[in-house]
This record gives structure tokens, C-alpha cells and sequence, in this order.
């Protein structure tokens, strides 16, 4: 009997016991912070908290499922009928896009482990002038100062192509472009002339092909000329570039078996030329074909060679190409050069002829 009383004791001290645990109730578990804005920083919100139970409440520890988000909290214990808080910030920086996160809460509290939430959308950052336009010009800022107009058919459609700038001064500046004389087969615009900061124009340039003569890579250079100043260096200069073909497309059957054949050496050895001196050569190139093999240029990347190129070769002649090596800056050694030529050959309109020779 004294066995049993003692049990029923005891259960009833643990029940009382129980009654005495802290109980923690959260206000709300979830927040929703909506869109936000990247470049706005980092969002906060409160989670309150009241202690409904007996005894002092303890948050021993509040961790984040990630460490993007911070939870801050007071460590002190929170008196049976008071309230207390949770700080959650969240930094959106370089995470764009929607996020859900959990704050984990561990206490004393009859129920040990609760959790709080927070989600919502970062709105990324819109890039700015100064992350896009990283070529200073003069007083202007430009993506690049090269532009690739890439394979244009000789006699088609202008080229067309643009490259942009803008103003990251806080004064305003008039722009304008200067281009070579020589260089009259290309146009170009400016669409924003009187230009105020954080503004953006384009310079627009317009290659028409039938104007020159020229084939295969070209390069024309242009210059910024702002407020007036005009300073023909590199770091006001344009690139514009384009490879300028023949158009075959549209020969005829007739035309194709009247059309001319270009045949030549593709490769030549010079032996060996003294050093400071120049060396003369040249090679020939026969039409086996039937119309007039029209040499539309002869060029080399190398530019000490000087170049002679022939005149038009009729149906079973010759022609040749004259050029003058000078070795003057070169040191002893092994050298290699390619040599270019563009004709009216349809099936082989470029040729490429290589020359070796030495060094002493």
C-alpha cells in the first residue's frame, strides 16, 4: 500500500513539475518580405516571442539554415508572462532570384525546438554605366574601340555597324568624329552630339563597298573629337575592320567555264641574305584559264616586305609578283613569311605563297 501511494507521489510531483516548464509562443513563424532590391542591402524583421509558462525561458541557441541569414537575440532569460525578440536579417548580395530560409530556435521551453521562416524575391542589381563602359576615350567611356563589320560582299548592301558610349562626367560634352580623307568609302554618325552625364550614344559607321578597290582585311581608323579638341592619338582612336570578298554567287555556267585559273608556287626557300641588307625576288603566277586573271591584291602582314604586284594576266600568260625583303632589325635566325593574293579565280580566290630564308 505504502509502494503504491509513493508512485502516485511521485507522478504528481512530476506533473507539477511540468506545469512549472517555460512555454514559448511566437507571434508569428513566417515572414514575407516580398521583392527586394539587390543593390537596397541587406532586410530585417522581428520575431516577438512571450513566455506563457511558469518558469524562466532560455534561448540557449538560434541558428540559421544559412549563413547569408543572421538571427540575433538576447541571451538573458525571459520571465514567466514577458516577451522577448528575434532580429532575422537576410543579406541579398549576389543572390538574385527567389529564397526561403529557416531560423532554428533551441530553448528550454516544453517544447525545445521551434522554428521561424522568412522568403521572398531579390530583385538583381540593374548594372550601371561605370560596370558596362570600361574604355576611357578622352572624356567619354566606351565598351570597346574596335569594331568587326566581319565578311562583306564587294558591290552588296552598305555594312552597317555601331559601338556605343557614354558620359560618366557631371559635365555636359559635344562629340564629334574625324576620319581620314583617304578613307571616303566609309560614313559615320553621331546620334548623341550634345551628350549630359550618364547619357548614352552611339558613334554608327556605314563601309559601302563599291566605293573602294580595295579586298580581303581592311582597317580604317576614326577619332573622337570631343568639345572642340581634336587629337589624333590612340586614345581617341576607332577600329573599324572588315574582310571585303568577291561575290561568285551569281556566275553563270558560261561564265564559270570562261572563268580564269591562277597557278603558282606556294612556297619558296631564299637560302640565307646578310644581315642589314635587303634581298629582291620574284615569283610567278599563270592564268590557265580563259578570261583575264584580274590581281585584286597582293599583301603581307609583314611590313617591311614592299610588294609589286602584276597588272591583269591574260588566258595562257604569266605575271609576277616583285618583292623586296629588307633584313634590317632582324637577328641571325630562321624566318618565315606568307605573302597573300586575291584574284578573280572563283574556286581559288585567295593564295597563299610562303617564303623562307635565313639570317646571317
Amino acid at each position: 500500500m505504502k509502494k503504491i501511494f509513493s508512485t502516485l507521489f511521485m507522478a504528481l510531483i512530476a506533473v507539477a513539475m511540468m506545469g512549472q516548464e517555460p512555454v514559448i509562443t511566437f507571434e508569428k513563424t513566417e515572414h514575407d518580405f516580398g521583392k527586394i532590391h539587390e543593390e537596397d542591402g541587406r532586410v530585417s524583421v522581428e520575431f516577438s516571442f512571450k513566455n506563457e509558462g511558469m518558469s524562466p525561458l532560455v534561448l540557449s541557441n538560434v541558428r540559421a539554415s544559412c549563413g547569408c541569414t543572421t538571427p540575433k537575440w538576447n541571451k538573458e532569460p525571459i520571465e514567466p508572462g514577458q516577451t522577448g525578440s528575434i532580429t532575422v536579417t537576410y543579406n541579398p548580395n549576389g543572390r538574385p532570384g527567389r529564397f526561403q530560409k529557416t531560423v532554428t530556435i533551441t530553448s528550454n521551453a516544453k517544447e525545445s525546438t521551434t522554428r521561424v521562416y522568412i522568403k521572398g524575391e531579390v530583385i538583381p542589381k540593374q548594372a550601371k554605366p561605370v560596370n558596362k563602359y570600361t574604355v576611357a576615350v578622352g572624356e567619354l567611356n566606351m565598351k570597346g574601340t574596335t569594331l568587326d563589320l566581319g565578311t562583306i560582299k564587294k558591290g552588296g548592301e552598305a555594312a552597317k555597324g555601331e559601338l556605343e558610349y557614354t558620359n560618366l562626367t557631371q559635365a555636359d560634352h559635344h562629340v564629334e568624329l574625324a576620319t581620314s580623307s583617304a578613307d571616303n568609302f566609309m560614313f559615320s554618325q553621331v546620334t548623341l552630339a550634345d551628350i549630359k552625364p550618364n547619357e548614352v550614344g552611339k558613334f554608327v559607321f556605314m563601309l559601302e563597298t563599291q566605293v573602294t578597290k580595295l579586298y580581303g582585311p581592311i582597317e580604317v581608323n576614326a577619332y573622337v573629337v570631343i568639345d572642340g579638341k581634336k587629337v589624333l592619338d590612340d586614345a581617341h582612336k576607332l577600329t573599324i575592320k572588315a574582310n571585303i570578298v568577291e561575290d561568285f554567287s551569281n556566275m553563270t555556267t558560261e561564265q564559270k567555264q570562261q572563268a580564269p585559273i591562277i597557278e603558282l608556287q606556294n612556297e619558296y626557300k631564299l637560302g640565307t641574305i646578310a644581315a642589314g641588307k635587303s634581298h629582291k625576288f620574284s615569283f610567278p603566277i599563270k592564268n590557265s584559264g580563259v578570261n583575264p586573271l584580274e590581281i585584286r591584291r597582293v599583301y603581307s602582314s609583314d611590313e617591311t616586305m614592299k610588294i609589286k604586284e602584276p597588272k591583269a594576266i591574260k588566258s595562257g600568260k604569266k605575271g609576277s609578283v616583285s618583292i623586296e625583303i629588307s633584313t634590317k632589325g632582324l637577328e641571325a635566325g630562321e624566318y618565315m613569311r606568307d605573302v597573300i593574293i586575291i584574284t578573280n579565280d572563283y574556286l581559288h580566290p585567295i593564295q597563299k605563297v610562303r617564303i623562307n630564308f635565313a639570317v646571317e
